[in-house]
């Protein structure tokens, strides 16, 4: 008897989580502390615009976002409260954010909540707060109308807290200051609220002192919240729909699922929607809010935050700052905010270059996930196959590295990172380089290159006053201009008290060792953030290495001309370390166009030729050497030298 059993994809779904499978990685949540309520269909009809805050929470790396996004779940329903000491971060959903306690990926939670006998609907952004996740950060605060600005008790306002202030400010969003971690012996509130005063304008009576960790003053948090953030604009349900797409994930089911804010107008479930960016069109196939998790509706109304699944299959099609409407509407787009820009570049190499297929498929299924990561196709004669990749930032590269590895189990190399040059040309055309194999030569007279600009930041650094003498000093040893600074506590000038550095530096300076360096001549106490201030005139020339006269693609550097000969002493001396030695003498040099600036000479393998000549055969050994020379040089002459793929990753991890 044959049985045939018709199981459908929800149920496989389902059976799915209860196993653990994970086949929504993306989406996961983990917890045993979801409460079931969240699984309820919510009537968002019952929850008019006058009721609605959308918030976000902002502030310096590891100042409490995430803890206080858990006491915010907890106080209002949404998770079950905590049995144990334990800070699970509900919204790091991701593997490397809970490895290292990071947030780098902006989270959206729905709260239902009631105060003074009234039902209210808070949507809540937790987002990253480190510079190179800036970009998160703007796109989170374009759908909301408030914020709460976080600042550690104990390590006072960082430059990332006043970044991501003056965005928040620019926005015209209403802010309400929070003072974390009261809690700690080392908390000094009354002089990080004076400090926050100085530096925001922001009057201490305002200030909330709260604990995260323990739930002290959180209620106060949540109460300021609906009474002093505004609700969102209100307009008339019948208007034409307006909905703002301001982040995207991927779903190996149901294609891109896009965040949306409504601005106007009602979208309902089966509805054909438009993009106003591609023309696109779409059928809203499901519709609902995160509760934390996906809780499914009907309709979102004006005012409300949530998600919406369309049969979109290219991620690349759901634009940020994108506006939705209904097909059949002439709507005006709405006013969006710019793009994420790669500011740093590096190649992504397989180790075994047969496994070039699966990291090429494996970057393609991150990169649905990470919209600001560019791809570009890249070859190398030492590397093989692989691909240049384009990061906001350092950090940025790192998680992106640490993502392949963790959730795809690739074993990879990177490649030095690099920073986007702009050439401009004798017939003022200009292109923006950023593989150091592209570069030209500006130093040969039959050049056709103008001039090169490198990108410039402007930087601030926040660092206690005894520490002062060594900012300056790393500051100035890459190359910063325009340095000014100013006492962070207003009237102070003792030993006590922070010092704001601020200066302009060229990006490729920063992208190297300059934070671990920071870090180290602070002893761990100073704070950097930097923003885009475009491109200037500089001194800069390809550095290439050749071994035997040949040059290595892979190891060229576009280096300043004030540290040319450093830099190229010191990668000759590395290849000398790494390069196994030749049956003959090999040159290792660095050179700049035609001119050598650094050498080291490997020499060449010994062997006793003549071992087996005993005594009275001198002019047979004669011969023999004489023999041995000459073949040596012709070797030379013709000899390749073939750099391991051990011997260049050595290089780079050194």
């Amino acid at each position: 008897m044959r049985v045939v059993w018709h199981i459908t994809l929800a149920q496989v779904r389902a059976a799915s989580a209860r196993a653990g499978l994970g086949l929504y990685p993306r989406r996961s949540f983990g917890h045993s502390r979801l409460n079931n309520a969240q699984k309820a269909f919510v009537k968002t009809e019952d929850y008019p615009v006058e009721v609605i805050r959308n918030f976000s929470i902002i502030a310096h790396i590891d100042h409490g976002k995430s803890t206080l996004a858990d006491r915010l779940l907890e106080l209002t329903g949404t998770i079950a409260k905590k049995v144990s000491g334990k800070n699970e971060q509900v919204l790091d959903k991701l593997k490397v954010e809970r490895d290292r306690g990071i947030t780098v990926k902006a989270q959206t939670a729905t709260m239902k909540h009631e105060h003074n006998g009234k039902r209210h609907l808070l949507n809540l952004i937790d987002t990253p707060g480190h510079v190179d996740f800036a970009w998160e950060v703007s796109r989170s605060l374009a759908a909301c109308q408030g914020a709460l600005l976080l600042v550690d008790a104990s390590q006072g306002v960082q430059a990332q807290s006043i970044s991501v202030f003056h965005i928040a400010r620019d926005r015209g969003l209403t802010i309400i200051p929070v003072l974390n971690k009261i809690d700690l012996p080392a908390a000094q509130p009354e002089l990080i609220a004076a400090q926050m005063q100085s530096t925001f304008g922001i009057n201490p009576d305002d200030i909330l002192p709260i604990s995260a960790k323990t739930g002290k003053g959180v209620d106060a948090v949540l109460r300021a919240v609906v009474e002093r953030i505004p609700s969102p604009p209100s307009t008339d349900i019948k208007s034409p729909l307006k909905a703002f797409l301001f982040d995207s994930l991927y779903d190996r089911y149901r294609g891109v699922i896009s965040l949306i804010s409504i601005q106007q107008g009602i979208l309902r479930k089966g509805d054909k929607i438009q993009s106003c960016h591609t023309r696109k069109r779409y059928e809203v196939t499901e519709i609902g809010i995160m509760h934390p998790e996906e809780v499914p509706t009907n309709s979102l109304h004006p005012g409300q935050v949530g998600y919406i699944a369309c049969n979109m299959k290219e991620s690349s099609e759901a634009h940020i700052g994108d506006t939705l409407h209904r097909v059949g509407d002439a709507v005006e787009p709405m006013p969006g905010f710019k793009s994420s820009k790669a500011m740093v570049f590096a190649g992504v190499f397989p180790v075994n270059s047969n496994d070039f297929p699966k990291l090429e498929e494996s970057i393609k299924r991150l990169t649905l996930t990470d919209r600001s990561v560019t791809v570009q196709g890249e070859s190398s004669s030492a590397l093989g196959q692989g691909s240049r990749l384009g990061f906001l930032g350092t950090l940025h590269m790192d998680v992106f590295r640490q993502r392949l590895e963790d959730e795809y189990d690739a074993n990879i190399i990177i490649t030095a990172p690099t920073v986007p040059y702009k050439v401009i040309y004798k017939d003022n055309k200009e292109a923006y380089i950023s593989n150091p194999t592209e570069f030209p030569d500006a130093s040969d007279p039959s050049s056709k290159v103008k001039e090169i600009q490198e990108p410039i930041v402007r930087a601030s650094i926040i660092v206690p006053a005894e520490y002062f003498g060594e900012m300056m000093d790393l500051c100035f040893s890459h190359r910063a201009e325009e340095l000014d600074h100013r006492y962070l506590d207003t009237g102070s000038d003792s030993s006590s008290s922070r010092i704001i550095l601020k200066c302009v530096l060229p990006l490729s300076e920063i992208v190297m060792d300059f934070f671990d360096q920071l870090k180290s001549r602070s002893s761990g106490f100073a704070s950097f953030d930097y923003e885009d201030a475009g491109y200037q005139r500089s001194d800069l020339s390809k550095m290439s290495f050749l071994l035997n006269g040949k040059p290595v693609d892979a190891l060229a550097l576009i280096v300043h001309k004030s540290a040319q000969e450093n830099v190229g002493r010191a990668w000759v001396k590395k290849l000398h370390k790494v390069i196994p030695r030749q049956l003959f003498e090999v040159p290792i040099q660095a050179a700049i166009g035609k001119k050598v600036i650094a050498r080291e000479t490997l020499s060449a393998m010994r062997a006793d030729v003549t071992a087996g000549l005993y005594g009275g055969h001198y002019e047979r050994k004669m011969k023999h050497l004489e023999n041995q020379k000459e073949g040596k040089k012709r070797m030379k002459r013709i000899g390749t030298v073939d750099l391991p793929q051990e011997a260049f990753f050595d290089i780079l991890r050194k």
